[in-house]
């Protein structure tokens, strides 16, 4: 691969998302704005390898992008969205892109993918295309949906910030509310698909746990006040940090506590740990940074100690008052059996079910069951629970290691 060839590949993802919000911050037209950047990247892979890369490789994808612009606005003639416009609006950046430092719009994108006018199964998928270039048809094998249908979501949601008028400007901090919630939501769920698949085998989900990472250090870089932003970053750092030891050489699936913590990556607990303190200084706490701190009493283990339960228990049980989710009442109950015993435990957990019963349809309710009643000598309830668990289970890794337990129970009887 040629050096301009790899310049503009990495211009690219670090380019992507600033050029496109600013080519679309007056015009609102994403998908106009989409079609001219790919025709502006095409023509670099050709132009750079001979003639050389550009001093200011996001100038010249500007300058050639705004071409295409203004052509298929020329071509287009139509009322709403013609050349004048179009026009209008590029000449009002055009001199900021040839300053010192041109504006950076990726935030006011990020906040418009989140408006509540758009759908809420799009506002993911709608951050990873325009922010991040992602095509239609990854965005659709790491979301298990068809392409066609992905295409036409993320068609609607683009439709629906030109015609709503949608701004790109950033509101004021009191004004945000549940949008930037949705911010931060929307990366994390970017993060929880490449999550999904350890071993990257999925060629759909491949990567994108480091483009999400990526894209919050985005946001952190532009709001370095915001704690829950850094709270988000060292949650998908400290987990992260793990991906090397969740599975065996084997593939099969090996639960937190059974971890190997020398293949834990140190550094990037170090950098998740470094995170969470300067979130914890600004004295704003939130879900996140309720969230990171959690992995980080985990992460002792990877320093020569246990893991700290009972900060876990009041960890989890302080994340189920502010967020009031029905999983974090069950992750505390896991916690308080492994701080005060499964006794305790199992009737924590009976108060869970009792006050969410919805929670008998998920998979992680009956392993956990299973393998407190297992502690307590419960052999034939633990067998039933894990059959429940197992039905409820679709990676085949987890399928396997669930029955293995299963059967432990067997030999023990």
């Amino acid at each position: 691969m040629t050096n301009e060839r790899r310049l503009a590949e990495h211009a690219a993802r670090q380019s992507y998302g600033r050029l496109l919000s600013l080519l679309a911050a007056r015009t609102r037209d994403v998908a106009a704005a989409e079609d001219a950047l790919a025709d502006a990247f095409a023509a670099a892979l050709v132009a750079w390898p001979r003639t050389g890369a550009p001093d200011n490789p996001d100038a010249w994808l500007f300058a050639a992008a705004k071409r295409k612009l203004i052509d298929a606005a020329r071509r287009a003639q139509t009322a709403a969205q013609g050349e004048a416009e179009i026009l209008r609006g590029v000449e009002e950046i055009e001199a900021e892109m040839s300053a010192e430092k041109a504006p950076d719009h990726r935030l006011g994108l990020m906040f418009a993918c989140a408006h509540p006018a758009i759908e809420e199964g799009a506002r993911t998928p709608l951050m990873l295309q325009a922010v991040l270039g992602f095509s239609a048809e990854r965005i659709a094998a790491a979301f298990l949906v068809e392409p066609a249908a992905m295409s036409q979501r993320l068609v609607r949601a683009k439709k629906k910030i030109r015609d709503a008028g949608i701004g790109f400007d950033v509101p004021a901090a009191e004004e945000w509310g549940a949008r930037f919630s949705t911010v931060l939501d929307a990366i994390y769920a970017a993060y929880g698909v490449g999550w999904s698949d350890p071993l990257g085998l999925d060629p759909g989900r491949r990567d994108l746990a480091e483009e999400a990472i990526w894209l919050a250090s985005v946001l952190a870089s532009q709001l370095p006040e915001e704690p829950e932003v850094l709270g988000l970053l060292s949650l998908m750092h400290h987990l992260e940090a793990r991906k090397p030891a969740r599975r065996d050489r084997e593939g099969r699936y090996v639960p937190l506590d059974e971890q190997d913590t020398t293949l834990w990556r140190r550094e990037a607990i170090q950098e998740a740990e470094m995170l969470l303190r300067a979130a914890s200084r600004m004295q704003r706490f939130g879900r996140y940074q309720l969230e990171a701190a959690i992995q980080s009493a985990h992460a002792t283990r990877a320093f020569g100690g246990g893991a700290d339960w009972s900060a876990i228990a009041l960890l989890y049980e302080a994340l189920a008052e502010l967020t009031g989710s029905p999983v974090a009442q069950l992750n505390a109950a896991a916690a308080i059996a492994r701080r005060d015993g499964a006794a305790l435990g199992l009737v924590a957990l009976l108060g869970v079910i009792e006050r969410h019963p919805h929670l008998q349809a998920y998979q992680p309710y009956w392993a956990l069951r299973a393998d407190i009643c297992a502690r307590l000598g419960k052999q034939d309830e633990a067998r039933a629970c894990y059959g429940e668990a197992i039905a409820r289970e679709a990676d085949g890794a987890v399928i396997a290691f669930l029955r293995r337990r299963q059967s432990e129970l067997r030999d023990r009887t």
